[in-house]
């Protein structure tokens, strides 16, 4: 089933809908979220995705990082992808809205509209092998410690995030 994205301007005005694939070939700026779940350690949950991911495959990212669909909220998608991806609810406040864009390799690009959420889970998870290998919580600073000595283990995207959340928090 072919995947569709949300173009927009930069005040998200809806300008149309473009194949995802397709989105990330042009760089087009598309609507996105961004989960950032935390336990009550104050740990963040990271993703690792799937090795069959058609970009950044095996590779650490935040929660949770998808599109809306046409006539989706930010924060119904939000939670549709946690229960499709790893198999939970939890309950989301909205942060922060921001752009950027991300090189994401072959000739691949993440231009987004980013609604960034955040949340508390302790609990199983159910993955969805097709998305994710394996979840794990990690300390703040231990996760920058991880990154400053293997920026290639994490999305493009989830090291840009990460910045503007601190920057927020």
């Amino acid at each position: 089933m072919e995947e569709f994205v949300v173009l927009v301007n930069p005040e998200d005005e809806v300008l149309g809908l473009m194949e995802k694939q397709q989105a990330h070939i042009n760089g087009l700026l598309h609507r996105a979220f961004s989960v950032f779940l935390f336990n009550s350690k104050g740990e963040m949950l990271l993703q690792k995705r799937a090795s069959g991911k058609y970009h950044s495959p095996n590779q650490w990212t935040n929660a949770v990082c998808s599109h809306p669909r046409e006539d989706e909220t930010y924060i119904d998608g939000a939670r549709r992808r946690l229960q499709e991806e790893l198999g939970i609810e939890a309950n989301l406040s909205e942060k922060f809205n921001f752009i950027y864009k991300a090189d994401v390799g072959g000739g691949l690009w993440e231009h987004e509209l980013d609604y960034v959420f955040t949340g508390i889970y302790e609990g199983d998870f159910h993955l969805n092998q097709e998305e994710v290998e394996e979840v794990r919580f990690i300390s703040i600073e231990d996760l920058d410690q991880e990154i400053a000595e293997h920026p290639e283990h994490f999305t493009a995207w989830f090291k840009i995030i990460l910045e503007e959340y601190k920057h927020h928090f």
